[in-house]
């Protein structure tokens, strides 16, 4: 009868606080902690000074620097003389920017759409090189857009002068790369079998637009308005450069113009609506996006290698 045999745990060695940490630090993809403290870091110093902003648009007192203890909303509506709701100037300035964020997002987004559609059916090296020029806004220094739109208008277009048409012009010039990389992230993302199935059944190729690729596409045609609103309400250097004066004074404008002389609290008040109308427009592009492409399989890869090769291929 054969003795049996019983199995000991083997007693694995255990590693030291050093080789922990050297590994935590060499190897940050196996499990990113380090990844996540820079996020968090980032994070965290990206929204102390907004978050200060917002603190002292609630001072109590007049001062910019010293806590005074918590006034309410004296300096968006309860006081009657400095108040944002009581100072025609701020008021004009939220109307002013509100008016050319909207107009942007109405005139944007639609061209954005047909642009991304185009450019995304269009081959030849003509596309490459549109491709090209469409992304040129993207990664030209917003300064270089403001100065090159109004020496546009003042030498070319010498009919449009600086105005709040000329502010909005300049808004949908800049912001409709935006909606095209949005929306054709989107075509790249959803393929082309939806419209074959469709010009298989019998659909007409504007049945097909109507019917078929508009709605597939009405996710990242919201989170284009929502975007172009939010780019839109808080520009600053287009804004300047086209102004007429006093009369097209946007919020960034007036907060600008307000910290030269001797600015009061309202103007974080200001400062504070733009934040709040910026963040509402980015958390409902993004809840609506959510909502929108619920049930849908992540292409991710797919969308981003078909993008690359499309927009990348500059063969001219």
């Amino acid at each position: 009868m054969s003795e049996a045999v019983i199995a000991r745990p083997v007693r694995v060695p255990s590693r030291g606080f050093g080789r922990r940490l050297r590994d935590w630090i060499a190897n940050p993809w196996g499990r990113p902690r380090f990844l996540v403290l820079i996020t968090w870091v980032y994070v965290i110093s990206s929204l102390a000074p907004v978050v200060i902003a917002i603190q002292f648009s609630f001072n109590d007192g007049r001062s910019l620097t010293a806590w005074q203890g918590w006034g309410g909303a004296r300096w968006y509506w309860e006081d009657p003389v400095n108040s944002v709701w009581h100072d025609p100037a701020l008021q004009h300035a939220l109307i002013q920017s509100l008016k050319l964020a909207g107009l942007d997002m109405l005139i944007a987004t639609p061209l954005g759409v047909m642009l991304a559609i185009g450019l995304a059916r269009w081959r030849g090296r003509a596309a490459s090189a549109s491709n090209f020029l469409m992304l040129f806004p993207l990664v030209t220094p917003e300064i270089v857009m403001g100065v090159s739109l109004s020496l546009a208008f003042l030498n070319v277009f010498t009919f449009i002068e600086p105005s709040t048409t000329a502010q909005m012009l300049g808004h949908v010039t800049f912001s409709l790369s935006y909606v095209v990389v949005i929306v054709r992230g989107r075509l790249f993302s959803i393929g082309r079998q939806y419209e074959e199935a469709a010009a298989d059944l019998g659909a007409t190729p504007w049945e097909t637009l109507r019917l078929v690729l508009l709605p597939l596409l009405m996710p990242a045609v919201f989170s284009s308005l929502m975007i172009v609103f939010a780019i839109s309400i808080d520009d600053f250097v287009i804004s300047q450069w086209l102004s007429c004066g006093a009369d097209c004074d946007t919020i960034p404008i007036r907060i600008y113009s307000a910290t030269r002389a001797a600015p009061l609290p309202s103007i974080n008040a200001l400062a504070s609506i733009m934040v709040y109308f910026t963040l509402a427009a980015v958390g409902i592009s993004y809840l609506v996006f959510r909502f929108m492409t619920r049930g849908e399989r992540p292409k991710g890869g797919e969308a981003g290698r078909g993008m690359v090769s499309q927009m990348g291929a500059f063969d001219v």
